[in-house]
């Protein structure tokens, strides 16, 4: 019998090599590579290969995608608007965080469709429990505890359902394969394997995902590339509140947001998620700017807090949560250049209340308005927001979709926003004054007058 060929695989990048060294040489991380079995069976000899038809691109007249929504809205608007016939949607998190109540949630507003639940984390016992606990009609919802690939397959062959959920990717193993179960190798075959099943047949499948410390989906990130849409679940351990945002998403808009609240009986949409991100204070205090940001589609206002404090060793401190820290940098770089504001003898700390990640540029001028309003020690008002991207010659760039996001801030009862000049609207938005400005020293001039 001859004896099988080996490979080494990157558990980080999934690249793979012929002899097994002590850094990846494609990305350069050290013991990550393990070996794997990568035996296959070779092509016959003399076979002919078949050719592929092509046809021109403009006669191709694609069909309207029919969307099956999960009857969990903020799940729906992380997915585009519902789920898609054969779509395969990645939802990674930390453990515990929620995945399997949300997709057991799911499964039950959707049992008038055929639905199956195949587990290999838990016993069929345990997540009855978990949906008796959490008073759930779950008698349409198929369930089986499978951790073998080719059995689960067998399942779904029988079931043709159209939903089904995986949970999880880690836990299966194929017998083709030698490696261990949740090794790169063993991820990426079933997930190629589940993937083709669903193109085949139709079925909208859920796979859950680990995360690795880092906060990334665990396994290699072709992962990522092989399924449809990825889902990352957020959220602060200590807090009741959870994200879903969306990274990935070949059937709608990435960076789509959903925001959830645990409660004793699950997961509960949150119609409002703006009043989650900004505290109530009872009166204005200095270090506080309201900024009007957006997550994929929908506005949201987020209070962004700064303190200013003095600096009690050599090297002054920057620290930003929810923040990048290398733009914080800058920022404070341009407000010495541009407005005389110098901090480098001050320690500056940096918040985004509600644990949300900022990572558009248009949080500039709210950050920089805070980190002025608490050096100065003067309060911008309560009823004042603010967006815009700085550069690096102190002007005030646009930012996108600048209507949508004055909007939102009407409908919360804003009186005033500070905007870049190329974003002030055309025609009066009843409720709010627009502030225009061009340079970020006449935004801090304007915060004196304020």
């Amino acid at each position: 019998m001859a004896k099988p060929k080996t490979a080494y695989v990157c558990s980080e990048c999934g690249a793979t090599a012929l002899q097994w060294f002590g850094t990846c040489p494609s990305c350069g991380a050290a013991g990550t590579l393990t070996e794997t079995s990568t035996e296959r069976s070779s092509p016959r000899s003399g076979t002919r290969s078949v050719g592929v038809s092509s046809v021109s691109l403009a006669e191709v007249q694609p069909k309207d995608l029919d969307r099956l929504p999960t009857g969990i809205g903020e799940l729906d608007r992380a997915l585009g608007g519902g789920l898609v016939t054969g779509q395969v949607a990645l939802l990674g998190g930390d453990p515990g965080i929620g995945k399997s109540t949300l997709l057991l949630q799911a499964l039950s507003t959707m049992a008038d469709s055929s639905v199956l639940y195949l587990t290999g984390e838990e016993s069929v016992d345990q997540v009855a429990l978990r949906a008796r606990r959490l008073g759930l009609e779950t008698r349409g919802v198929r369930i089986a505890a499978e951790t073998q690939l080719e059995r689960v397959l067998g399942a779904l062959e029988a079931a043709r359902p159209n939903i089904a959920v995986v949970d999880s990717i880690q836990t299966l193993w194929s017998e083709t394969l030698q490696s261990a179960p949740g090794s790169v190798a063993q991820v990426r075959e079933c997930a190629a394997q589940l993937t083709r099943f669903a193109k085949r047949s139709g079925s909208a499948l859920f796979l859950v995902g680990h995360v690795t410390k880092e906060g990334a989906i665990a396994g290699p990130r072709v992962l990522e590339h092989i399924v449809d849409t990825v889902l990352y679940f957020e959220g602060d351990p200590h807090s009741s509140f959870r994200l879903i945002r969306a990274v990935k998403n070949r059937f709608g808009a990435v960076n789509e947001l959903g925001v959830f609240a645990m409660t004793e009986k699950g997961l509960r949409g949150v119609s409002n998620p703006s009043a989650l991100f900004l505290s109530q204070h009872p009166r204005a205090v200095p270090g506080s700017c309201v900024l009007a940001t957006l997550e994929g589609t929908r506005p949201l206002l987020v209070e962004i807090q700064a303190l200013v404090d003095p600096a009690h060793t050599p090297n002054a401190r920057r620290l930003s949560v929810g923040l990048e820290a290398n733009r914080l940098a800058m920022l404070l770089a341009v407000l010495h250049r541009h407005a005389s504001i110098a901090t480098w003898e001050q320690d500056v700390f940096v918040n985004a209340v509600g644990g949300v990640r900022i990572g558009e540029p248009a949080a500039d001028l709210a950050v920089s308005l805070a980190v002025v309003s608490s050096f100065t020690d003067k309060a911008i008002p309560s009823k004042v927001a603010a967006f815009g991207e700085i550069g690096l010659a102190g002007e005030v760039r646009p930012a996108t979709r600048g209507q949508e996001r004055l909007r939102e801030a009407a409908k919360l009862g804003f009186e005033k926003v500070i905007v870049p000049k190329a974003n002030a609207p055309r025609a009066k938005i009843a409720g709010v004054e627009v502030l225009s400005v061009e340079r970020i020293d006449q935004a801090v001039k304007l915060l004196r007058e304020l």
